[in-house]
């Protein structure tokens, strides 16, 4: 496995080779915590829709974005421009964003699902989500399924741990670097909160990753590849068998740095009040407790409060 560029995992081989491929993705995501995942089935025009769509809402004016911007944290409409900060960074980061949650008919079974706010002004941009979000959320239950079997618990251990969970989607919006005080980061480096992160777009070069020899490595995405990251809640839950990767989002060199990035991740949550304590069977002699007992909810406000989002 090169120590210069992340594995690409074919995650149709799950059911057809499931022993073999949980093997391949254990060993990857304990080398990198990150991976291409490929052989996933999603149409790439739903990817594309939704990149396209998220292009015309960011053109909008300022003025029509912020009438989107409500005091709820960050968790549902529009988060604008240099609010939110990576923790411990000097810098907030250069980017503005929107928030897609799960859309839940009837009653919520949870008080974390609040009603998704969607523009007038691109009245696309809802389909164009909420094909993504499904497709993606899917996908998610599949690679969980096969975590799940690799850290030794039941294949559909997490199934009814995420089938409620606050996952986010996120179009994002790197605006084009023009100031030379500006720093070179576009997103400071940090770990992502959640279970794991998938990744669509963005069409150019960026994101990168720190590997166990303290290097950044560039992430280059290929089309119809999704990157699948863990996230701090999963290696919480492992005790860090599976760890969560330090990376970043900096200015490409040259003219490719004066244009606008896209990029939508989507942030896979577990159910509230879910246990983040650490799996007995992943607590040895040479791998100790780390962390003392705690809910996912518990962790998520306290992380939510370290980056910005809630005062």
């Amino acid at each position: 496995m090169s120590i210069n560029a992340i594995p690409t995992l074919d995650v149709s081989r799950f059911e057809t080779n499931p022993e073999a491929f949980v093997a391949e993705l254990g060993a990857a995501y304990q080398a990198w915590g990150f991976a291409g995942i490929q052989g996933h089935g999603i149409d790439p025009s739903v990817a594309i829709n939704a990149l396209r769509a998220s292009e015309k809402l960011f053109s909008q004016p300022d003025e029509v974005k912020k009438h989107y911007f409500k005091d709820n944290g960050g968790t549902r409409g529009y988060t604008p421009f240099g609010t939110e900060i990576a923790k411990n960074a000097q810098h907030v980061d250069l980017k503005e964003f929107w928030h897609v949650g799960r859309e839940i008919e009837g009653e919520p079974p949870f008080k974390n699902l609040t009603p998704n706010i969607w523009p007038e002004e691109v009245p696309e941009f809802k389909d164009a989500m909420l094909t993504l979000y499904t497709a993606l959320d899917k996908l998610s239950i599949t690679l969980l399924q096969a975590f799940a079997l690799f850290i030794g618990e039941d294949r559909h251990y997490f199934d009814e741990k995420v089938n409620f969970g606050n996952s986010i989607l996120r179009p994002l919006h790197y605006p084009p670097i023009t100031d030379p005080n500006l720093p070179n980061v576009r997103a400071g480096a940090h770990e992502d909160i959640n279970l794991i992160t998938l990744l669509v777009g963005s069409e150019q070069e960026g994101l990168e990753v720190l590997n166990k020899r303290g290097e950044w490595v560039g992430i280059s995405m290929i089309e119809g590849t999704i990157i699948c990251n863990v996230g701090d809640m999963l290696q919480r839950l492992t005790n860090h068998v599976l760890p969560s990767t330090t990376h970043r989002v900096v200015n490409p060199k040259g003219e490719a740095g004066k244009v606008s990035r896209y990029s939508i991740p989507y942030f896979v949550h577990p159910n509230p009040g879910t246990s983040l304590d650490a799996l007995p069977q992943c607590v040895t002699a040479d791998n100790p407790k780390r962390y003392p007992p705690i809910t996912s909810d518990e962790y998520l406000m306290e992380r939510l409060r370290e980056i910005g989002l809630v005062k």
